[in-house]
Parts: C-alpha cells; sequence; structure tokens
C-alpha cells in the first residue's frame, strides 16, 4: 500500500533506530520496566522528529524545523547503509489480560472491531484468518524489507495467542516515502543491506512489490482503456438488461436477483478536528482507513442483509493529506458481486467549504464474504461499468492471493 509519510531527519537516525528496536506492550508491564503505551509511543516519535505536542503550537515549529534543512543528505551515498535487524520491533495488544483495554476494541458482535485494528497498523494487507477474538493478546512484529532512494517498505506481521501459542493472523505491507523537514519535497534515506539469503528473498520482493504498483498505476482504467475480454463482459451486461419486447437502446430493465450500482452506495461525512491529528499535524491516516472501512462494511451489510466478514483490503493510495478542519467526504460503493463475496470501493475526498472544491484524498478497495450469496450488482453507466471493472480486477487479485 502506497502511504506516503514524512519520515525521521538524518539527524535523529540513531536516535529513531535505538527507538524502534525496542518492544512494546499496550498498557502492560514488563520485567524491565513500565512498557509505554500508544499514546506514549506516538509522544516519543513527537521527540524525535521534533513534532509539536498541542496543536496550537504546530505552525511555530513548522518555523523552526525549516532549519533541520541543512542537516539533510544531498544523495543517498551519503548515508550509512543499515540492516533489516536495525528496525525490527514488536508490540503487544494485551486483550486477554485487560478487559478495560479490550472495551475499545469490541464491536456489537462480541468481537475485535477490525477497523480499530487497521489503526493500529496503519495499512493492511492480506488476511490470512476470518476470526480475530476479543480475549486474546495480540502481537505485532515487523521491520524494513525493501529501500529505494527516497520510500521505504516495511512489512508488519499480526498474531494472536490461543492455546499456548501464537498463531498468524494478517500481514501488512506499507510505503511510505521521506519528506523534508518542511514537508515539500523528498528526502533521501539509508539504503539497506540484506544479510543472507532469506534476507536477500526478502528484498527482492519489495522490488517486485514496487514493479506490481507501477504497472497497476500505468494499467488504471483512469488512464488506458478496458482490455478486449473486458469489453466484452460489460457489453454482455449491458445486453441483459435490455427490454427484448422493445427494439431500442434505451429500455433497460433489472435482471433477476440483481441490483442496480446507483442503489447499492452509502456516504458518510466526517469533521476532521485535531483531536485526530497524526505527529506532523495532519489527519492520522488509520483514523482516515477506519472510517472507510466501517462505512465499507455497513455498506456490504445493508447490501446483502447480513453479517459481512473482511477478507482482504487492497492496496491504499494516500494521494495527499488531509488538513485539520476538513470536511471529509466519503462514499462507498458497491462495485462487484460474486457468490458470497462483495467487493466495496469507498472513495475519500475533502470539501473546502470556502471554495467549494473537492479533491481526492483516498480511494480504498475492500472484499467481504457474506453468509449467503448475494444479488449481482449491475452498472447502468460507462462509469459505472468501469467501476465494475475496477472492482472485477481487485477481487480477482485477491483470490489469487488467497489461492
Amino acid at each position: 500500500m502506497l502511504c506516503p509519510r514524512s519520515l525521521i531527519l538524518d539527524r535523529v537516525l540513531k536516535s529513531a533506530v535505538s527507538f524502534s528496536c525496542r518492544k512494546y506492550s499496550v498498557g502492560q508491564i514488563s520485567q524491565q520496566g513500565k512498557v509505554p503505551d500508544m499514546a506514549e509511543v506516538r509522544n516519543r516519535l513527537r521527540e524525535i522528529v521534533g513534532a509539536s505536542t498541542n496543536w496550537q503550537d504546530h505552525q511555530q515549529v513548522l518555523v523552526e524545523r525549516a532549519s533541520l534543512s541543512q542537516y539533510l543528505a544531498q544523495s543517498q551515498d551519503q548515508l550509512p547503509p543499515k540492516r533489516m535487524k536495525n528496525s525490527m520491533i514488536e508490540a503487544h495488544l494485551p486483550l486477554g489480560s485487560q478487559p478495560a483495554l479490550r472495551e475499545k476494541y469490541l464491536n456489537s458482535h462480541n468481537s475485535v472491531r477490525f477497523g480499530r485494528i487497521l489503526e493500529d497498523l496503519d495499512c493492511l494487507g492480506d488476511m490470512r484468518q476470518n476470526i480475530i477474538y476479543p480475549d486474546c493478546d495480540i502481537k505485532f512484529t515487523g521491520h524494513v524489507t525493501w529501500v529505494g532512494k527516497t520510500s521505504v517498505e516495511a512489512t508488519m506481521h499480526m498474531s494472536q495467542y490461543q492455546d499456548g501459542a501464537y498463531t498468524d493472523v494478517l500481514d501488512a505491507t506499507f510505503v511510505m516515502v521521506a519528506r523534508d523537514p518542511e514537508n515539500k519535497r523528498a528526502a533521501f534515506v539509508n539504503p539497506l543491506e540484506p544479510e543472507g539469503p532469506e534476507e536477500e528473498a526478502i528484498f527482492h520482493q519489495g522490488e517486485v512489490n514496487k514493479t506490481r504498483r507501477v504497472e497497476l498505476s500505468t494499467a488504471s482504467l483512469l488512464k488506458v482503456a478496458p482490455t478486449a475480454e473486458e469489453r466484452t463482459l460489460v457489453h454482455n451486461l449491458f445486453l441483459n438488461t435490455l427490454d427484448t419486447r422493445r427494439a431500442s437502446f434505451r429500455g433497460r430493465i433489472l435482471p433477476p436477483n440483481s441490483v442496480w450500482m446507483e442503489e447499492a452506495k452509502l456516504k458518510g461525512l466526517e469533521i476532521c478536528h485535531p483531536e485526530e491529528r497524526n505527529i506532523f499535524n495532519r489527519i492520522f491516516g488509520g483514523f482516515l482507513m477506519r472510517k472507510a472501512y466501517e462505512l465499507g462494511r455497513a455498506n456490504a451489510c445493508v447490501f446483502a442483509g447480513c453479517r459481512p466478514t473482511v477478507v482482504a483490503v487492497d492496496d491504499i493510495l494516500f494521494r495527499k493529506p488531509v488538513e485539520i478542519g476538513s470536511l471529509l467526504l466519503l462514499s462507498s460503493q458497491v462495485c462487484y458481486t460474486e457468490g458470497m463475496y462483495v467487493q466495496v470501493r469507498v472513495h475519500s475526498e475533502v470539501l473546502d467549504p470556502l471554495t467549494r472544491q473537492h479533491n481526492t484524498t483516498n480511494v480504498f478497495h475492500f472484499t467481504f464474504c457474506l453468509e449467503k450469496d448475494v444479488p449481482a450488482v449491475v452498472p447502468q453507466s460507462y462509469g459505472e461499468s468501469m467501476l465494475y471493472l475496477d472492482g472485477k480486477r481487485h477481487f480477482d487479485g485477491t483470490m489469487r492471493n488467497h489461492c
């Protein structure tokens, strides 16, 4: 998932590495003493990057950070290489041992709110099993797995303690882009040197992931026409909605066990308060993902009339940051269905209430599994047909990864 973020400056890299190699336990006491909770972790990160702790002070901090540009490396060669072990991190979420903490993560079905997990991971990849137990401890581990000149890919793993051992639940891969202290241009990051065949294979997978992101962007339906196979599919969908009693292209009827795509929407609005800011005083990406997921899940539930279970969260592209005070508009659309599966697309944009300008910030793709077969979703316009094809592409990719 492509998630632009401001990375730690060269001036504080030693401090950052020392910080990231520690083990964390949310609200838990370790043998070495009290381990910080997530709020304390974020405060520590603010100290490392020189971010403000109070929203009122952020403008002054921006002015002060401008002077740090002199410490930036002019090329990647000026930065010492790092090892994967330098970035190893582990954090625990003690849902089993701390019932008070569990309340924050429970949903109405007495299971874990997946949106909260999204917030903790910040970005999520592929899910290996459907159930996350609300009364068993969770462990997050991860490290940097690939580095370009100005970007870093990190892989996170989530496991849950049950029956005396930790079992893998999901994996997450996310990409961060380094920025200068004023967040105006890219900054170089330390090169990564793999050690041994296993790390070389992991690093190579990072190269494959980069190539895949470029290919997906190049083949986007916003840039190029559908394939011949996809055009045939869209035409057949259109023919299936024609009224055979009328020799007209305008007479459209809904096929049996189907729903018009226009009727499979759900929308939401969020006012972006300082409470949801990240350490760089913009809206936290995890908050955006949680809100998008919860809206998408609600849409799948309303569409199918039964409880959905998340199967996968596809690549999430953060096109631009969301500023404090923005009006965030979320639009969820069921764009493809197959059997018991529903593919949901959530489009996120900010609205400037003064200029009435809309700017896309994120696009989310969620795959849900239902308890029964669901109706087919049918596009009517050319634009809806492109949404249908885009949803099918994401769904097919998810199914390939799970097979």
